[in-house]
């Protein structure tokens, strides 16, 4: 193996682990945002969105999923807010 072998398998082992890194936050920002529809909607809807934005930004190979979170993350924090506006609270209540 020559020296010059190495380094360049590296920067490729390197660029698969950040894309591999993107679409784990894509997934992981839709799974949240989906979860925050019905609990921890001040929570997970920013993170969703947070997840969202940084798995675009790193390229991943699932922008669908990512711009997914990025919608559902948004949509938590419009629940949110219609729920304190109708109800005058920060959670869900059932009575």
């Amino acid at each position: 193996m020559s020296p010059h072998t190495e380094p360049r398998n590296a920067a490729r082992a390197g660029v698969r682990t950040s894309t591999r890194d993107a679409d784990a936050m894509a997934v992981t920002g839709f799974v949240l945002g989906l979860v925050g529809l019905l609990v921890m909607n001040l929570v997970l809807g920013p993170v969703a969105v947070v997840l969202g934005a940084l798995a675009l930004h790193r390229r991943t190979t699932r922008p669908g999923r990512a711009q997914l979170a990025i919608a559902l993350g948004l949509t938590d924090v419009l629940v949110l807010a219609c729920l304190v506006a109708a109800d005058g609270t920060w959670s869900w209540s059932l009575t």
